[in-house]
């Protein structure tokens, strides 16, 4: 199968066919022949910041905390390393009507355990039915991961609308039991204890995809009632939650280390997996690269400075054991801010006038060189951060196996990169873009150079040395007498300190998809839509109400992208056209420059790893579950690593 098989299943799934249970151990078989050279117990480590904040499931929407509970829980299915969706909890998935009603069956024998490993109860089709009135239920889960229930289901939201009129002791006494409000108003049922069945709103071809996602995970209510309740739930951790993933947490010390232990019950017996999993946290991945050194980690992504001083000195002990590392699901973009504070409260007139102008945003897609923004991620390869899209690479392919930002490219009409210059760069473009909106905002009052308020964490130095080097980009690309960087800090909070108050002029985030269509990242920008998270917390755009002649143009761009969004979500019963349309609407956000386009991220690392065994998970929270990975106690060589590249981009055999 090869990697655009799965857009041709759920063409196939569009045709009423089931899918069938491919082999679980379809990764597996090529990894579990493990041999003197493989790692038993991997030593993992993973930076402070990225500590997780809950063992819920069900209320995580961090990736710090999902890259762990995606080891303790599985879902209805799973991915290989293609990307290819393949059975899990669920033996086999189908729709009959188009993709309106989905059934999954459940695979029985399944055992929650604790986290000694010692069953608690078996896995059944009602845990999620358990876990949907949970999430949906505004008292037991502050509305975490309603957003794609709500869009996707029937009666989602009229029963999370529902919940919200009830008091918190009536809310949290709801359950999904037969008869029940939540499966009276829900489209969710269960004919029997292996047999789920959703119904949409709508057609919605992807939805097997958003399998992957929390929001579809199980929940056991034997586990809620024997820790006594919901408020008990929201307090639970690694020794009292239940578990059904490939691991049990066996110890945690919070910042310092977390230690996986092998399920001894887990369903999946062809699966290859750890004796242990051991993660290191660390302030720094200069501190880890130090435990690699010293052998007490076994793999490590290298900051600038190392990377260079092993790439450049050919007797470095670990010059020819430079890796890449896996490309990130995160597609990172300037996020501007169209209504700007001033720290007292007060608009900042000045940068809302500027960045509502059409031209002056131009400027920055056509004039912006990111290269040496880029080598702060990778020196050796800078070009592999090359991001000229708004949708992640590799998030979904057409029936032909074209990916689909090469629609949005072909949308653009923008050159193949070439992986020397940025491919949308255009110096002509940019003289004129720029002279236009310097025209056209010095009519407005606008003064300049235009003051564009960065925030970065104070007491980082690296951050600092980011910004630093983007502060001249600025300087390099627009000139001091267009537009300037003003480099700021927070304290400790950036959403409390600066997004909410609205203090910044940009800001540069990622977005990584909870599932397989476009419409998870471009409806993150529509208008005047509650679920649309920049759009309501980043751009600000919603909160613009009064219509002036400096923003009627920007509210007129946002209302027609909106509409083309909506166009295409509509679009349910062909893939291709439906991703056609998609990339007609993100071609019109990227040449009004809604947003601009940032980087990927893609590290160089050293490591007993290969990358191209693990899960390729480009949405969901599946792409760290240490799974049929491939090791070798002595490392990869850059040598051995291409040559793993290359037999993975053939194909699975």
């Amino acid at each position: 199968m090869k990697r655009f098989a799965k857009t041709i299943f759920i063409l196939m799934l569009l045709a009423g066919i089931t899918v069938s249970a491919f082999s679980s151990g379809g990764a597996a078989t090529a990894q579990s022949s493990r041999d003197s050279n493989s790692i038993k117990e991997l030593v993992y480590p993973l930076l402070q910041t990225r500590e997780l904040l809950t063992f819920n499931v069900l209320y995580s929407q961090r990736a710090e905390d999902s890259e762990n509970l995606t080891n303790l829980t599985d879902g209805l299915l799973q991915t290989d390393p293609w990307g290819s969706l393949l059975p899990a909890l669920a033996e086999k998935w189908s729709s009959n009507d188009g993709g309106k009603t989905w059934t999954f069956n459940i695979r029985k024998g399944v055992k929650w355990v604790d986290m000694n490993g010692k069953p608690k109860g078996d896995v059944t089709a009602n845990d999620w039915g358990t876990a949907l009135e949970w999430i949906l239920n505004f008292h037991k889960n502050d509305s975490a991961n309603t957003s794609m229930p709500n869009e996707l289901i029937a009666g989602a939201k009229a029963y999370y609308d529902y919940t919200k009129t009830l008091s918190p002791a009536e809310g949290k006494a709801l359950k999904a039991t037969k008869g029940s409000k939540f499966f009276e108003m829900v489209g969710i049922s269960i004919p029997d204890d292996y047999t789920l069945v959703y119904t949409c709103v709508a057609q919605k071809p992807y939805f097997p995809t958003v399998c992957l996602y929390q929001c579809l995970y199980p929940m056991a209510q034997g586990m809620i009632d024997e820790l006594g309740g919901p408020d008990a739930v929201r307090a639970m951790n690694n020794t009292n939650m239940w578990y059904n993933g490939c691991y049990t947490m066996t110890s945690y010390v919070q910042n310092n280390e977390k230690i996986f232990t092998k399920n001894p019950l887990y369903w999946d017996t062809a699966s290859s997996r750890f004796d242990t999993v051991t993660v290191k946290m660390v302030d720094s991945i200069d501190v880890a690269y130090q435990l690699y050194v010293s052998g007490e980690v076994d793999y490590v992504q290298l900051s600038e400075s190392n990377l260079s001083t092993i790439n450049n000195n050919a007797n470095h002990q670990f010059h020819n054991y430079l890796i890449p590392d896996p490309m990130s699901k995160y597609s990172y973009q300037f996020h501007f801010n169209y209504d700007k504070r001033n720290k007292d409260g007060t608009p900042d007139t000045n940068w809302n006038t500027a960045i509502a102008n059409t031209a002056f945003r131009r400027a920055w897609y056509y004039g912006i060189d990111l290269t040496n923004y880029w080598r702060r991620t990778n020196a050796i390869t800078p070009m592999a951060c090359e991001n000229n899209f708004y949708t992640m690479v590799g998030l979904v392919n057409t029936s032909d196996g074209t990916d689909f930002t090469e629609l949005v490219r072909q949308e653009l009409g923008m050159p193949k990169m070439n992986g020397v210059t940025p491919a949308r760069l255009d110096k002509a473009k940019f003289a004129t873009y720029k002279a236009q909106a310097m025209r056209e905002l010095t009519a407005l009052g606008v003064k300049f150079p235009v003051v564009v308020d960065h925030y970065i964490a104070g007491a980082n130095q690296t951050a600092l040395d980011t910004a630093t080097i983007l502060k001249q980009i600025f300087t390099d690309c627009f000139g001091d007498d267009f537009i300037v960087l003003n480099i700021c800090t927070y304290v400790s909070n950036l959403r409390n300190e600066v997004i909410n108050p609205r203090l910044q002029s940009i800001a540069i985030n990622g977005w990584g998809a909870d599932y397989g269509d476009p419409q998870n990242y471009l409806g993150q920008e529509t208008y005047l839509d509650d679920n649309a998270y920049y759009s309501a917390t980043y751009s600000n755009i919603n909160s613009i109400t009064a219509e002036t002649p400096a923003n009627k143009d920007l509210i007129a761009i946002y209302k027609q992208y909106t509409t083309l969004v909506k166009a295409a979500d509509a679009i349910s019963t062909d893939l291709d056209a439906r991703y056609k349309a998609y990339a007609k609407a993100e071609a019109f956000m990227l040449d009004n420059a809604i947003v601009v386009p940032c980087n990927y991220q893609v590290m160089m690392a050293l490591g007993k790893i290969d990358n191209t065994s693990r899960m390729k998970a480009m949405y969901g929270i599946q792409d760290m579950k240490y799974k049929n990975w491939r090791t070798n106690v002595n490392g990869y060589t850059t040598a051995e690593a291409e040559q793993l590249r290359q037999v993975h981009d053939q194909g699975r055999k």
